[in-house]
């Protein structure tokens, strides 16, 4: 059995479910910090912020920091501080957590003339901001999504995720945006430069075939399907993307790591 030296947690379906930690996955983490093995909370996310993300998870019982957690919305704004200079016009579709890391690094929060469109869930979403977002893209803007998760789970089912708004700016200015969150390798190799591993050391952690493991094949990492959430073991049989791993959920893998 392979003991990795670093973690990428998923959330939603990993960590909790709606507003209830999943079981087995406080005394994972405990172990993680027991053991002295770094980890990050890495999440699609790009609403709140890693202080609010970090305040829920110890909410329901699970420990957490900050400075554990990184966000769609933080990826973001490394991705454009690698291009664009402070001061930088931004079209911004999105919620606090998004807002916030924009504003943190710098960029300028404008409707007229944007460098960049940058969209993450935005639940006051309105046609005004949808034809706003198009032109500015069909005037030469550069567009970004933090994910493009087509579904967002909640205690009362799946809601549509960033991935409805991101299509719809993307039908009505012709253009395919640029994708920060996972499946893309841009979040995961900027966790990885935070969490401070190598890539064959590190195991990335999810619920979903489709980002977590896709994630996971795209960037090289191993990775590790839990049946606690979105995706099955059937579904997986026949996945294109295959997880090293699959575990019932995190106290099935947490038993194979004291074999």
């Amino acid at each position: 059995m392979k003991h990795y030296k670093g973690y990428l947690l998923d959330l939603d379906g990993t960590i909790y479910r709606g507003k209830t930690a999943i079981p087995g996955a406080a005394e994972f983490v405990r172990h993680l910090k027991e053991h002295q093995i770094p980890f990050l909370y890495l999440t699609n996310n790009s609403a709140a912020s890693p202080e609010v993300v970090a305040g829920r998870l110890r909410e329901m019982g699970i420990e957490a920091e900050a400075s554990d957690v990184y966000t769609s919305s933080m990826a973001t704004a490394n991705y454009l501080s690698e291009r664009a200079e402070k001061g930088t016009g931004v079209y911004l579709i999105g919620e606090e957590g998004l807002r916030e890391q924009l504003l943190e690094a710098g960029f300028r929060i404008t409707e007229e003339a944007p460098t960049y469109v940058v969209v993450g869930i935005d639940r006051t979403f309105t046609y005004e901001k949808l034809a706003i977002a198009a032109r500015a893209v069909r005037a030469g803007a550069v567009l970004i999504a933090t994910n493009a998760d087509a579904a967002l789970p909640t205690d009362g089912g799946l809601y549509p995720g960033n991935g409805s708004l991101v299509a719809a700016i993307s039908v009505a200015s012709a253009t395919k945006p640029i994708i920060i969150g996972k499946p893309e390798p841009i979040i995961v190799r900027y966790a990885l430069e935070r969490l401070g591993t190598e890539l064959h050391d590190t195991l990335i952690v999810g619920d979903n075939l489709s980002t977590d493991i896709e994630a996971g094949a795209k960037t090289g990492l191993d990775s590790l399907l839990v049946l606690t959430g979105y995706s099955n073991r059937e579904e997986a049989a026949v996945h294109s993307a295959q997880p090293t791993h699959i575990a019932e959920d995190l106290t099935d893998w947490l038993s194979r790591l004291s074999l």
